[in-house]
């Protein structure tokens, strides 16, 4: 098994209730500025965090590792920048109704999963988070469940995703280096590479 290998996840969850969350709430366009990545965590919702009512605003969901999401989750434009602020931010592991396609992706390329579950089942997540901030959940990629308490509940993920997670191959720039004699030997035969 790769040392990249993600096959299992936990933490407690905040829940962030609503549909179509697009990247420009997640992480507004004047908060783009910043030349890396490692200060985004900062700016995740930060518009929204204005209502002192916000699930970010509450301290019962500080150190948070699971954030619980509707439908679309992360539509808008393509930027790399909001899954980056929710990874930055503490959290390793999404479960959703569902997820924008480039939203998906860039939270493979970032090793953090992002799993589907049924609408009403979301719904019941958000309500127990609510109720029970403490409560932990494990996301197991092997079995593609997430349990807490004495519940087990099915997710579903595509399965390229899953099995770049499990085979450790969701982490391109590491398979590069990793690779580098076969990279060379790669570029050596192409033309336009040739100097």
């Amino acid at each position: 098994m790769s040392e990249h290998a993600i096959t299992s996840l936990n933490g407690t969850a905040i829940p962030i209730r609503g549909d179509e969350i697009d990247t420009d709430r997640i992480v507004p366009a004047r908060c783009l500025k910043e030349i890396t990545f490692e200060k985004m965590g900062e700016f995740l919702f930060v518009d929204a965090r204005e209502d002192d009512a916000h699930p970010l605003n509450n301290d019962a969901y500080t150190g948070a590792a699971c954030m619980i999401v509707g439908w679309n989750f992360g539509c808008g434009s393509s930027r790399e920048h909001a899954p980056q602020a929710v990874k930055r931010y503490g959290i390793t592991f999404l479960i959703g109704k569902s997820f924008a396609e480039i939203f998906g992706g860039n939270c493979k390329a970032l090793g953090m999963p992002a799993v589907v579950a049924e609408n009403d089942v979301v719904d019941a997540l958000w309500a127990h988070v609510e109720a029970n901030p403490t409560t932990s959940f494990s996301l197991d990629l092997g079995a593609m469940t997430v349990s807490y308490d004495d519940q087990t509940i099915p997710v579903t993920m595509r399965d390229e995703q899953r099995n770049a997670f499990l085979e450790g191959t969701w982490d391109a720039m590491s398979l590069l280096k990793a690779n580098m004699d076969q990279v060379r030997e790669t570029a050596a035969r192409l033309p336009h590479m040739q100097v």
